[in-house]
């Protein structure tokens, strides 16, 4: 019977170690984002569009993005993350997005808190792009999964 009890038991706690693993992380949570002119508010008469991949991790608390965008009346001036906001509804930055030197890109990362992350999971965010030509935003569209 010893013998059968030391050959069960490192079994039991490689499987322990195992299972213990798969619990503790969670997993990546995906969202998009479409951004046209006609989301802003006020809506504008812009052409451009555009569309941003989102991730949330919720172990590390990280939010990554990347997409694009076309069609701007002008060199993108900034870029943002806006919350908590239902459609329709203006808010205050939440995450500044860096604006990188191939026009037309997007891509970032940024931890967020838990707050955030439960507005954001309860698509009350959303992405505005800034031009000189529509300062308070040309293309903007709500983060939903």
């Amino acid at each position: 019977m010893n013998s059968r009890l030391l050959l069960v038991l490192p079994i039991a706690a490689v499987a322990a170690i195992v299972l213990g693993q798969s619990g503790a992380s969670a997993e990546a949570i995906s969202l998009k984002v479409d951004l046209k002119g006609t989301s802003e508010v006020p809506p504008n008469q812009s052409k451009a569009t555009g569309s941003l991949v989102v991730s949330y991790d919720p172990a590390e608390k990280t939010l990554t993005w990347k997409g694009s965008y076309a069609g701007l009346s002008g060199p993108l001036t900034a870029a943002h993350f806006h919350g908590p906001a239902a459609v329709g509804k203006n808010a205050g930055i939440t995450v500044s997005i860096a604006i990188g030197t191939m026009p037309g890109a997007i891509e970032g990362s940024a931890t967020i808190s838990e707050t955030q992350a439960a507005d954001l999971l309860a698509g009350r965010w959303y992405v505005n792009l800034h031009t000189g030509t529509n300062p308070a935003g040309e293309i903007r569209g709500q983060v939903l999964k």
